[in-house]
């Protein structure tokens, strides 16, 4: 009987061993891998963007320029607001908490502050996009890996950006987030959203 003890209890640490090894091995090819571990943090991101509050980003796109020595990113950003209450984004921010912008593109009308037109009701939903076309509707962010103070609509020091030639690279802004000013029964409280996970995404083929 000791016997059959003893050997269950070796067959079950040679089992605990070998599954060990296994998860060793499967985390070293995820590090050694650097599309694989970008594809889970990929996924990661744009699971918990989808699901943030009150803020969430339900889709994100990017572009890299080819003639912009400078990593400029262009960009299309879906907002949902997922909260209970109005809001109205003032700032987005990123890597810190003074790399931040206030304002959009737009053709024609230069730039815009997000208060004038980033209001959301619960549930709403506004993006944020380039277009090649010259018309004044459309408003857009463009993100800079350069070192610099960001303004107005373009925001630097990001930790990743898009390179011009395929695989084009992947975008990535950490301790991205908001500002934002919430209407709570009648009152206007002004917040903060900082995410847990970094902004990321992958980059698609140059623009310019």
């Amino acid at each position: 009987m000791r016997f059959f003890r003893a050997q269950g209890a070796t067959e079950y640490l040679v089992l605990l061993a070998v599954v060990l090894i296994v998860a060793l091995v499967s985390v070293a090819l995820l590090g050694f891998f650097p599309g694989m571990a970008s594809d889970a943090q990929l996924t990661q991101s744009q699971t918990y963007w989808r699901s943030a509050s009150p803020i969430a980003i339900t889709e994100i796109v990017v572009w890299g320029t080819a003639n912009a020595p400078n990593g400029r990113v262009i960009s299309y950003i879906r907002l949902r607001n997922t909260g209970a209450y109005p809001l109205t984004i003032t700032k987005m921010c990123g890597t810190n908490s003074t790399n931040c912008i206030t304002q959009a593109y737009l053709w024609n009308l230069n730039a815009t502050n997000f208060s004038s037109f980033l209001a959301l009701a619960p549930g709403e939903e506004y993006y944020l996009g380039y277009t090649d076309v010259n018309d004044s509707t459309y408003r857009h962010i463009q993100f800079y890996r350069q070192a610099g103070s960001s303004e107005n609509f373009g925001m630097y020091n990001i930790d990743s950006d898009c390179v011009p030639v395929a695989p084009y690279g992947t975008m990535v802004i950490k301790n991205f987030g908001f500002e934002y000013v919430e209407r709570v029964d009648g009152q206007l409280v002004t917040k903060k959203e900082t995410g847990t996970a970094p902004l990321i995404a992958k980059c698609g083929p140059p623009i310019w």
